[in-house]
């Protein structure tokens, strides 16, 4: 049995993401389709990488994933395909797989990229405007169905990266800054929860806005209340019990959050 997912910002009011599983689906029938999410913000590479590197590790070995957040289709910007530890990876050259990358290289793992130019494994008549249907999604299938991945066009080593913003330290603790604001307005920050491990005094400033220590979960502290925690991926996240955070606060994706030790 394969496994794909589906990573796009495309939404799913237009019928492109049906449309990207029939092509999967004929040429590879039998594959299972995950999706990560369809809700990226249009043309985010930052929060299309950051989606994809959270679920991936989840996902048996030998599982193909399809990532479309691709502001430069037509243009230039290759295609590639990238083997990754034990997973394959198709997506837009524009530094949306740097996270996972960073991960197979931090753990000696296989890291391999393709340029995608053997038609062969494309649609045959490929738009300026729809590369997700035309060669990602059969690209991703053919993996899927036991294709070899070096068929696929010619080794590379140039991939584009996009390093995702780290915290600083600063004399007092930590500048950190928001980088995921989910479906509950919940924001999680770049802070990992091990950084200020075994710290019991610490304050998260956000917005104007001082949360003193933090919780276990949501439901230690009542309706209404503005909490810090460490969320599901062991990062530091600011939410409000019951409520959103981020239109509490008003926050986005990259506003500031000054960790104080005390």
């Amino acid at each position: 049995m394969s496994f794909l997912t589906l990573t796009t910002d495309f939404g799913t009011k237009d019928g492109f993401v049906g449309t990207m599983k029939g092509v999967i689906w004929k040429i590879c029938p039998q594959v299972q389709i995950a999706d990560i999410s369809h809700e990226i913000a249009p043309q985010n590479i930052l929060e299309g990488a950051i989606a994809l590197w959270r679920a991936y590790p989840f996902f048996p070995d030998g599982t193909v994933h399809v990532i479309v957040v691709d502001p430069g289709v037509g243009t230039t910007r290759r295609s590639i395909a990238a083997h990754l530890g034990t997973q394959y990876f198709v997506a837009p050259d524009n530094g949306v797989l740097t996270p996972i990358i960073e991960d197979a290289e931090a753990k000696g793992g296989l890291v391999e990229f393709v340029n995608l130019t053997n038609t062969k494994y494309w649609l045959p008549n490929v738009s300026h405007t729809f590369h997700g249907r035309d060669i990602f999604s059969p690209v991703g299938a053919w993996l899927a169905n036991g294709a070899d991945f070096h068929d696929m066009g010619p080794l590379i080593t140039d991939v584009v990266r996009k390093p995702l913003p780290r915290p600083e330290k600063t004399a007092s603790g930590w500048r950190a800054q928001i980088s995921v604001v989910d479906a509950f307005g919940n924001c999680t920050t770049n802070l990992p929860a091990n950084a200020i491990a075994g710290i019991e005094k610490i304050d998260f400033k956000v917005a104007n806005t001082t949360v003193h220590g933090l919780v276990t979960s949501y439901g230690h502290r009542h309706p209404g209340d503005l909490v810090a925690l460490v969320d599901s991926e062991s990062f530091i996240e600011i939410a409000v019990v019951n409520g959103s955070a981020a239109k509490t606060l008003g926050l986005r994706v990259g506003d500031p959050v000054e960790v104080i030790v005390k």
